[in-house]
């Protein structure tokens, strides 16, 4: 039948010859090059009087063998965008890289048995090879990855910024260390200790300095995964205790960790997201994650010293009956009791919830940490049965006198506020359920009003015992005096008067002070791998030091060996052993930090993944210079504020389109974040916010389909009757969900291309929705947009000759109003990311011309060619040449429309008889009321719904339906 076809048909073979062709021409011509205004890739005349306009997509990682067709849909839809701004007078920038150090390449290259190295050069090459093939309009000159030894330089470079410099609480921003140090020098600012700085040693300047650096290393609480040898960030944790890659067990333990200190720009990352163009819902996560709340630290005293809690209700002192410390807490070892008191009851010393009591307090304490450790902070703090054990120790409660019992409880976070919380139990669930578990006294502080006991269908009561649950509400506070004469809160108060009427006692009598804590806390930033940016750092006696830009960059070894030392997965007490160290020749180093030279011991563990995708925006706007991280003329030009001219809003700078998944909305963007502000602050920078406006695109989502055995098999071979799903011809059950190999569901692109061509493949992504939208992967339906583009093909070009079939007479008027609503149409949905619907209209224009079966008019061509150009741009393109053009459709202005034809002469109105269609009018389009409301009841169906009668009253809508109400 192939031998049949005309031989100019659109078939996938002749899309293939056109697209490859198209693909390296643009190659050729640098059709897609952005010019800077300065440095080696200016162009001053092209940026002179054009809009910027920078579009970004998160970049991928190269952790896998290649793409399938759910992975491009997000950059077809920019590559769509950055085309119709194009088309609009910008100049846009809209290029590509690869996310590629980290874990998951690390162990995509152990599963194959080759070097991470040699797996993430051939996956990137695997990318680009089919990211070109989509006829993506990237500036290829811009590309980069985050392994390029001269991209890591720069990330080392930035790493060093942030360890050099201190975060000044007075100013809100970040300062150079430099500074520092001199206002010590000074006397400016004293020393803890109020020693002069000249009299201190060495050693102990040098810990002065490091306890402010905005880097720093520190013992604290982490993931300790044995399986994979390293330690994970919390996020990289699953809320059931185990590693997202590998599944292994996850502990928590104390290691010597490098540390960012975010919390410091907690505030700033908060009150910065009311500038953005973000998803609410993405807002609200960062806002949640950040956690920001008020509230009072309080002393509770003790033998051991004063247990500082935070608590957001201060006003419920009174009703607070034991104090809970977080398991890791310091002053555990020190309160922790020698043997039980007397009287204790039995459940307070069960360190499982299961388990029998423990002999003493020491040993409790150490089974219950025990088994906090195999925890993760997520897992402690979902809402299931807590679990605590009491330490032998009491606490005096600052109001009242009263001692109260003290506990340790995993529920409770050493990261979180001071580690210690109060516990009262009338007001919070939580303790309430815990109160109850450990025969703890309820103490009512506030009285709730009658309908609270009413529908719990129990007698209003002060008595607690008779409560089914907490009373988390704002009533009159009760038994929250002080008799001895101290703060009296009884009476009717707002929450927020008594908590100004206790915060200012506690501070008036030195017990406690207004507080605000986070939830954030600072970030994890080492790992114990080999595939990751080394650190700028070396060691000597007195501790870490950053080397300077001279010794820039400290290359990653080649090692044949690069895993990590692996422990049994459930060895929770093992230990570290980063693979650099096993590199002894790279281990020790000889360099001069300005006082001679000296032998230097290299930081062992390298950056997370993280690291790079914290400024890779940057340098696509400067990607071969060598002498700064980016121009500052360069940045400030791409990404600086703008005060916002006619129709465009004022921004903050930054990226003016960032798309990615919404699996980012906290981890990347929040860190991505807090590097730019720190780069504000130092001045490298011209904004304080790196995107500007974010979308999170859809999913493309599959059918998967098991056997009886539970077993995955190929989609592609399940076929579909009336009786159901089948493989080989036995049943099989169908899911819908993700794409991937493991599932037997993934179709590649390449595949597309093969079949219907990349022009078609495009449409089809882009056709199912907007962008936020997911959609399902259906390979039967992509046939559609083929037979589309055959018959847009076919309306402009002869199938047999090749020519063009296009005349240069006049369009009718019918088809020359639908042209200009396309354009206007399309116009307005590329502006709103609605690629889809303009798809829809641009179908709609064809099947027009189709129908009229005559040669299509010239000033109807090109328009269209310029609308197709920027959704199936290979065939754009060609067809453009085929109209005569000597130029690239890519910078074709975007069609003009005559506003008259936008104006109809006539509409047509749906009329109802009680709210249901019974007919339709045609009427002029300024039609007065009078005139269709006759129109409406000259109707034949009306008119026989009316039966003879006069209608109660006829309720015209304009421009949208009639409505004769009988």
């Amino acid at each position: 039948m192939a031998d049949t076809l005309p031989p100019y048909r659109y078939t996938p073979e002749l899309a293939a010859e056109i697209e490859l062709r198209w693909q390296d021409r643009w190659e050729a011509d640098g059709t897609y090059e952005a010019p800077n205004p300065a440095g080696p890739l200016a162009d001053p005349e092209a940026v002179a009087d054009r809009p910027r306009r920078y579009v970004l997509d998160m970049f991928p990682y190269p952790s896998g063998a290649g793409l399938h067709v759910g992975h491009p849909f997000g950059y077809i839809s920019t590559d769509v965008y950055a085309r119709y701004r194009r088309t609009r007078g910008d100049n846009v920038l809209h290029a590509m890289g690869y996310d590629a150090f980290g874990l998951p390449a690390e162990q995509f290259a152990v599963r194959t048995g080759a070097h991470p190295r040699t797996t993430t050069e051939d996956n990137i090459a695997t990318m680009r090879r089919q990211l070109r093939r989509i006829g993506l309009g990237h500036d290829a000159r811009r590309s980069v990855a985050t392994t390029d030894v001269e991209f890591y330089r720069w990330t080392q470079w930035v790493f060093t910024q942030i360890f050099e410099s201190w975060f000044d609480t007075e100013a809100d921003v970040a300062r150079p260390i430099a500074e520092l140090l001199a206002a010590f020098e000074s006397g400016e600012r004293p020393t803890p200790d109020g020693r002069a700085w000249n009299e201190l040693a060495e050693g102990e300047r040098r810990a002065i300095i490091d306890d402010h650096r905005l880097v720093y290393s520190a013992e604290m609480p982490v993931n300790w995964c044995p399986g994979l040898g390293t330690v994970l960030a919390n996020e990289e944790v699953t809320a059931e205790g185990r590693s997202d890659i590998g599944n292994y067990p996850v502990f928590r333990r104390n290691m010597r960790q490098w540390v960012m200190r975010i919390t410091s720009y907690s505030d700033r990352l908060l009150a910065d997201l009311d500038l953005l163009d973000w998803p609410e819902p993405i807002k609200v996560m960062q806002r949640n994650w950040i956690g920001r709340s008020t509230g009072a630290n309080v002393c509770f005293a003790t033998e051991a010293g004063d247990v500082e809690v935070f608590t957001t209700r201060p006003d419920t002192l009174f009703g607070a009956t034991f104090v809970v410390l977080a398991p890791e807490h310091p002053m555990v070892d020190a309160l922790v009791g020698d043997a039980w008191p007397d009287g204790t009851p039995e459940r307070w010393t069960q360190a499982t919830v299961d388990g029998a009591a423990a002999p003493s307090p020491h040993e409790a304490v150490e089974a219950y940490r025990a088994s906090a450790s195999a925890k993760t902070d997520r897992e402690r703090q979902e809402d299931r049965q807590k679990s605590g054990v009491a330490i032998g120790a009491f606490a005096t409660n600052p109001v009242n006198g009263e001692q109260v019992p003290i506990f340790v409880a995993d529920y409770v976070l050493m990261g979180y506020g001071t580690g210690a919380i109060m516990a009262v139990p009338a007001g919070d669930e939580r303790d309430f359920e815990f109160a109850r578990d450990y025969g703890l006294q309820i103490t009512a502080i506030q009285q709730p009003p009658a309908a609270w006991f009413e529908v719990r269908d129990i007698e209003p009561s002060l008595d607690t015992s008779t409560w089914p649950e907490a009373f988390v509400g704002e009533g009159e506070y009760v038994g929250s005096a002080d008799l001895n004469g101290g703060i009296d809160l009884n009476g009717e108060h707002t929450i927020a008067e008594a908590v100004a009427l206790i915060n200012g006692w506690l501070e008036s009598v030195g017990r406690g002070e207004a507080a605000i804590t986070y939830r954030l806390r600072d970030w994890l930033f080492s790992r114990q791998r080999y595939w990751g940016e080394p650190f700028p750092i070396v060691w000597d006696e007195h501790g870490p030091r950053s080397l300077p830009d001279s010794e820039l960059p400290v290359q990653l070894p080649e090692v044949d060996d690069y895993s990590p030392q692996a422990h049994d997965p459930n060895d929770a007490d093992s230990n570290p052993v980063p693979p650099l160290g096993r590199v002894e020749e790279w281990v020790n180093v000889d360099v001069d930090l300005g006082d001679g030279p000296q032998t230097y011991r290299r930081e062992l563990n390298v950056m997370p993944q993280w690291a790079g995708s914290c400024w890779y925006e940057l340098r696509y706007l400067d990607p071969t210079n060598t002498a700064t991280f980016v121009d500052p003329d360069v940045e400030a030009y791409w990404m600086g504020p703008r005060p916002g001219g006619e129709g465009e809003p004022s921004t903050v700078g930054g990226v003016d389109l960032y798309v990615g998944g919404v699996e980012h909305a906290v981890l990347h963007l929040l860190y991505a974040r807090f590097w730019h502000k720190v780069l504000f602050d130092l001045g490298h920078v011209s904004g304080p916010e790196p995107f500007h406006r974010l979308v999170n695109q859809g999913y493309i989502q599959a059918y998967a389909f098991t056997d009886a055995r539970g077993q995955y098999v190929e989609a592609s071979e399940v076929t579909e009757t009336d009786d159901g799903f089948f493989f080989e011809g036995q049943p099989v059950n169908r899911e819908y969900g993700k794409m991937g190999k493991s599932l037997k569901n993934m179709v590649t692109p390449d595949e597309m291309y093969d079949a219907y061509g990349a022009d078609t493949f495009r449409l089809y992504e882009l056709s199912g929705g907007p962008l936020e939208s997911s959609r399902p992967w259906s390979t039967r339906d992509v046939v559609g947009m083929q037979r589309f583009l055959q018959r847009l093909w076919r309306n402009l070009v002869d199938e047999d000759s090749g020519k063009l079939t296009v005349t240069d007479e006049s369009a009718d008027d019918e088809t020359r109003r639908l042209l200009a609503r396309t354009v206007a149409g399309v116009g307005e949905d590329l502006d709103a990311l609605h690629a889809n619907t303009a798809i829809a209209k641009l179908i709609e224009l064809n099947n027009h011309l189709t129908k009229a079966a005559a040669p299509v008019a010239r000033e109807v061509a090109e328009p269209m060619v310029q609308l197709l150009g920027i959704v199936a741009p290979h065939l754009g393109e060609e067809l453009w040449a085929k109209l005569g053009h000597a130029t690239s459709v890519v910078w074709a202005p975007f069609p003009t429309v005559d506003e008259a034809l936008l104006v109809e002469d006539t509409i047509e109105l749906p009329v109802q008889v009680n709210g249901k269609v019974r007919g339709h009018i045609t009427v002029a389009a300024d039609a007065d009321q009078a005139t269709m409301t006759a129109a409406a009841l000259a109707v034949d169906n009306v008119a026989a719904h009316l039966e003879g009668a006069a209608p109660r009253k006829v309720i015209v809508v304009p421009g949208r339906m009639v409505n004769v109400v009988v």
